[in-house]
């Protein structure tokens, strides 16, 4: 397969993200698959991590859900990650934490159907 400039610059052979869209399709920004780079502070370290906007976006609500500074919880993202590559450990992070949420939110859902499952309908009298 031939080399061909990519959105980014790059060359590549592959597929992009606009070879099975239909032409009206493509007209529509992908802002939210473009990757981010960023300098960060993680750990009092200057470093830069590349992103796409969704996930830095989600990263963001996560640190103000748990009251932390971005800053703060990448530090916490980098000392337990299990994984050399902190862009990796972040979008395992963002998974995780979405994933768990929505098993909350299911389990919820399933112990209120039970509960009203358990109630005795009420007879006209």
């Amino acid at each position: 397969m031939p080399m061909r400039p990519l959105t980014n610059g790059r060359f590549g052979g592959g597929m992009t993200t606009h070879d099975n869209l239909d032409a009206d399709s493509c007209a529509t920004p992908t802002r939210e698959f473009a990757v981010v780079k960023r300098s960060v502070i993680v750990s009092g370290q200057k470093t830069s991590v590349s992103l796409e906007d969704a996930f830095w976006t989600s990263l963001k609500d996560i640190a103000s859900k748990q009251g932390l500074s971005l800053s703060r919880l990448l530090a916490v993202i980098d000392a337990q990650r299990h994984t050399a590559n902190l862009s990796s450990a972040i979008r395992l992070y963002v998974l995780d934490y979405f994933r768990t949420r929505a098993t909350c939110s299911v389990m919820i859902g399933e112990r209120r159907f039970v509960a009203t499952q358990d109630i005795a309908p009420v007879s006209p009298a």
